[in-house]
């Protein structure tokens, strides 16, 4: 067990209050919001500290100093976003210190009903929600039109990342803000040097941005980020700026702030860097807090005022699942197991080497391993490209962008009837922390649309194996793999001799008076926790069924299936809508049987909190199944 420290909202007010110079109390105003935002990570179990780590001078600045204020002083009337939503704990700290934020949000974040993962609207102060990069400048430019028509001054100040710049969106909105003089808009790029995984100049090097932004017709500065003083005069110089949009690029240092927690702590043999997501260990937060509260000790001091005062609080372990699964990782071995086997096979990738695991092939095979960073059009048609002179490609990325942002180029991949495997990470509603714009539950519609590509989720690691020596050796089709990549406790095994059949699904359990359909680790276990439940407390027997094939279905099979049942309930980690249980009860409906079909699944933009308050939260956890299930069967 931990002790986490906070700061305080009186201890803020306090702060606040202090006399001094105006770069000086937001320098200590910074550091007791870092003190805030790793707490607020390590309380979570999850959050990026170094993108926040990075941004939060800047932020601090923005915000205590720069924004103005409406009258009655509850509300901004220039507008700041975040475009890269990486660094929203940082900005829940500020906003919290500032008072514009409940004070007791602090200790929820990534919580259900707190503080989601990253910006939504629908938390206070919040301006813009993200998603895939690249959209910032965009929506500001649509901000800025709406406040001319509605006769409104306001200056909107927008925070993209460097790796954010990769994207193409990013370079299609500048040319029309100055085009249209759109000088209302300050972007500042947070340039740390590194995206997710690595240096940016090792992935795709940007060279050089000031004559970039300028060829674009921007008005350009550059300075270092965590210099408040020089932020003063870079944004006191951009005021007077009239005639066109204006850029600053802050040279910044990810997770300034904490020494060993710094890009530059860096060594040359250090790979990846530690502190882009998740939560620090124990040690680390410890002596990282530590490191913290002195320098604003110093900064007190030098303020003339007494120490900082922190409130504590223990930190209660998070019971994990016992045994768990783990699919990404079972998928990096058996990635490799092909490749071996097949030098036409190549890998791609959108900046998401670790996440998913990827590291294993890269170091083996080098030379097939293409990093293409966070640009996942130009990685999909690359592979299209590679398609059409005999190689087999395999493109990696979340899911919610894999399926979403390069739909298109997917699209056009199939037209050209190759073969390309897709695999999507993180796939589905859990994990709920980083909230909606990474649980991808639209994944199944947006691609089941799309010609000769065959979609599968493995509900185990055994089945990982399988579905990817189905996609590479046994059939011709294109195939989108969909992996769920956190850990999950599985209570099922699958048969010894089960092979993959196509359209075709497996038994897991036994029952006689329904069958419950789904795939995947998060709801087959759910569904099979609700059939032992809903025999034991009710007397109620249910067949539970693993298909994995999520656009299709072998008819035969299916009306065998069902044959004897009265009741089919299908369960979607995705939204109903375009999912497998639509795809199942459109095949039922078309015979004259009398099987009914209930599908479950999400019906709502995902929830943000932690995994099991999600799934209770869309009805989709073992006892809400029961629940909807007894209803059905005894009503």
């Amino acid at each position: 067990m931990t002790d986490l420290s906070f700061v305080s909202a009186t201890e803020y007010q306090r702060i606040l209050s202090i006399s001094g110079s105006t770069v000086d109390r937001t320098a200590l105003f910074a550091t007791c919001n870092r003190i805030n935002t790793l707490y607020a990570i390590k309380r979570a179990g999850s959050g990026h500290i170094g993108s926040s780590f990075s941004s939060l001078d800047i932020v601090s600045w923005l915000l205590l100093n720069e924004l103005r204020r409406t009258p009655d002083g509850q509300k901004f009337q220039d507008v700041y976003f975040s475009s890269k939503g990486h660094d929203v704990p940082g900005l829940y700290a500020t906003l919290i210190g500032l008072g514009l934020l409940p004070f007791e949000k602090l200790h929820a974040l990534r919580q259900l009903g707190g503080l989601p993962g990253h910006p939504d609207i629908h938390t206070p102060h919040i301006e813009a929600n993200t998603g895939s990069l690249g959209m910032g400048i965009s929506k500001a430019k649509g901000m800025v039109r709406a406040h001319r028509l509605q006769g409104q001054d306001a200056h909107i100040y927008v925070l993209t990342g460097d790796g954010e710049l990769q994207e193409g969106q990013f370079w299609e909105s500048l040319v029309s803000a100055t085009n249209h003089n759109l000088y209302e808009i300050t972007v500042i790029v947070d340039h740390n040097k590194i995206q997710s995984d690595t240096w940016v100049k090792q992935v795709n090097d940007l060279g050089d941005l000031e004559k970039k932004f300028t060829a674009y017709g921007w008005h350009v500065a550059r300075c270092d980020g965590h210099d408040l003083a020089a932020l003063e005069r870079v944004l006191n110089d951009f005021k007077a700026v009239t005639e066109r949009p204006k850029i600053l690029i802050a040279d910044t240092v990810k997770g300034q702030g904490i020494s060993f927690m710094a890009s530059t702590a860096m060594k040359p043999e250090d790979k990846l860097y530690r502190f882009h997501s998740g939560a620090p260990d124990d040690d680390a937060y410890t002596k990282g807090v530590a490191e913290l509260v002195e320098r604003a000790n110093r900064q007190l001091q030098a303020l003339g005022a007494a120490e900082l005062s922190l409130e504590t609080v223990a930190l209660q372990p998070k019971p994990m699942p016992q045994a768990p699964q783990k699919l990404v990782a079972a998928y990096a071995q058996a990635l490799v197991a092909e490749a071996e086997l097949n030098p036409k096979l190549v890998v791609l990738d959108a900046d998401l080497i670790l996440d998913c695991g990827l590291i294993p092939f890269a170091e083996k095979f080098p030379d097939r391993f293409v990093e293409c960073g966070i640009a996942e059009q130009d990685m999909v048609s690359q592979a299209g490209g590679m398609a059409l002179k005999g190689l087999l490609p395999l493109v990696h990325s979340f899911a919610c962008f894999l399926s979403t942002r390069p739909n298109e180029q997917i699209y056009n991949n199939a037209t050209e009837h190759t073969k390309v495997i897709y695999v999507g990470s993180l796939a589905g509603l859990l994990p709920g922390g980083p909230g909606h714009s990474h649980q991808s539950v639209r994944d199944i519609a947006g691609l089941s649309a799309v010609p000769g590509v065959t979609l599968l989720e493995p509900a185990d690691e055994t089945e990982v194996a399988l579905a990817l020596d189905y996609c590479v050796n046994r059939t011709e089709q294109s195939c989108y793999l969909r992996l769920v990549s956190i850990p999950c406790e599985v209570p099922y095994t699958l048969p010894q001799s089960y092979h993959l059949t196509r359209g075709q699904g497996v038994t897991l359990r036994e029952g006689a008076n329904a069958i419950i359909i789904g795939y995947g680790p998060v709801l087959l276990p759910q569904a099979y926790w609700a059939a032992e439940k809903l025999e034991a407390e009710h007397g109620l027997t249910a067949k539970v069924i693993n298909l994995p094939w999520l656009n299709q279905v072998d008819t035969d099979w299916l009306k065998q299936t069902v044959a004897d049942y009265a009741w089919v309930f299908t369960l979607d980690n995705h939204y109903l809508k375009g999912g497998q249980g639509e795809m199942i009860a459109s095949h039922l409906g078309q015979w004259a049987t009398a099987t009914r079909v209930q599908s479950l699944g999400v019906t709502d933009i995902p929830r943000c909190g932690q995994n099991a308050d999600v799934l209770k939260a869309h009805g989709l956890d073992a006892d809400s199944l029961v629940a909807a299930i007894k209803s059905t069967l005894k009503g």
